[in-house]
């Protein structure tokens, strides 16, 4: 193993993706489960995301997924990747991570984003439009201002005023401005698009300001690390998720995981197959020693501090034992 590698901290992050033929309830019982192998395999951190109205998508309320994860487990960090901070009151959402931090104390992470809902629908259904992401930064600094017991409302969220929960932004666009001039850690993908990511990055450290939360700058490298016993193994794995991806850019719905092997004998317009086939290339995927050669250049060329694996597939055994895989290469 590099040294580059074995000073990296890895870390998962699981969006509980329905699949075909399994109810929505699996899925979040798949994340909880998936949360206690990597804990015993050594990842750093477990997180869980935010969708609403989404088909393919098990997890909308990630607070309650938190705590179900850091009940069954007891020592791997449990957060969330993220919280969408335009759909929620900050008063809510201090409240909601100071009873996580109180109930799993130094256990609990705060990963915080700028989206709003996948479609109008869905926005309209959660009192927001497009425009509230501008808010995100205010929204932010109201959020950390709970923490630490400032308010001009004169209220305080309890139990969440004096307990200090890592804020990480989550840097989609702007967020890479606004993580750095808050001085807070940023979560930046996807591999795909490198030197968009290298330039946030850059444009991060570049304009970072220390604050009590953090002194210096910290990145967190997201995106898809898939690995098998064969390369041909590992790209069945980016599979489901390809698929899904295009038909939600061609159809406007984010659709349950189907299995690589009807995948991969559909028929596909133009289009969907472009997309398709675009949303195979760019990822970490490989054996073992290939996916190790792939992550100490990611590594040189962004220098982050750690890695956050995003990886969603169908077949879920498989998606273990990509995970096994990957500990392999930074437990070795």
């Amino acid at each position: 193993m590099s040294s580059l590698i074995a000073a990296t901290r890895f870390s998962v992050l699981d969006r509980s993706r329905t699949r075909e033929g399994h109810p929505d309830a699996e899925a979040l019982r798949d994340t909880v489960r998936l949360a206690q192998e990597a804990e015993r395999l050594g990842y750093h951190r477990f997180w869980v995301s935010e969708h609403h109205g989404v088909p393919g998508v098990a997890g909308s309320a990630p607070t309650v997924l938190a705590a179900a994860v850091a009940s069954a487990t007891s020592a791997i960090r449990v957060g969330t990747g993220g919280v969408m901070l335009p759909n929620h009151r900050t008063l809510v959402v201090a409240e909601q991570f100071g009873v996580l931090e109180s109930l799993f104390p130094g256990r609990i992470d705060m990963g915080l984003g700028r989206s709003v809902g996948f479609t109008g629908g869905v926005r309209r259904a959660l009192g927001h439009d497009k425009g509230d992401a501008e808010d995100f930064e205010a929204q932010l600094s109201e959020l950390l201002g709970w923490f630490e017991g400032g308010s001009p409302t004169g209220a305080h969220a309890r139990p969440a005023e004096g307990l200090r929960v890592p804020p990480f932004v989550l840097a989609m666009g702007e967020g890479a401005a606004i993580a750095a001039r808050l001085g807070l850690p940023m979560v930046i993908g996807d591999l795909r698009h490198r030197e968009r990511m290298l330039r946030g990055i850059d444009r991060y450290r570049a304009d970072f300001r220390p604050s009590s939360w953090a002194a210096e700058p910290y990145v967190v490298a997201s995106g898809t690390v898939a690995v098998a016993a064969t390369a041909a193994d590992a790209h069945r794995l980016l599979v489901p998720e390809a698929w899904s991806m295009a038909h939600a850019r061609t159809h406007g719905a984010f659709p349950p995981l189907p299995p690589a092997e009807r995948v991969e004998v559909a028929a596909m317009t133009a289009k969907e197959r472009g997309l398709y086939e675009s949303g195979l290339t760019g990822h970490l995927a490989g054996t073992e020693d290939q996916v190790a050669h792939d992550l100490e250049t990611l590594l040189k060329e962004t220098a982050a501090q750690e890695v956050l694996v995003t990886t969603s597939t169908y077949d879920r055994e498989a998606l273990t034992d990509s995970l096994r895989r990957l500990a392999r290469i930074f437990a070795s």
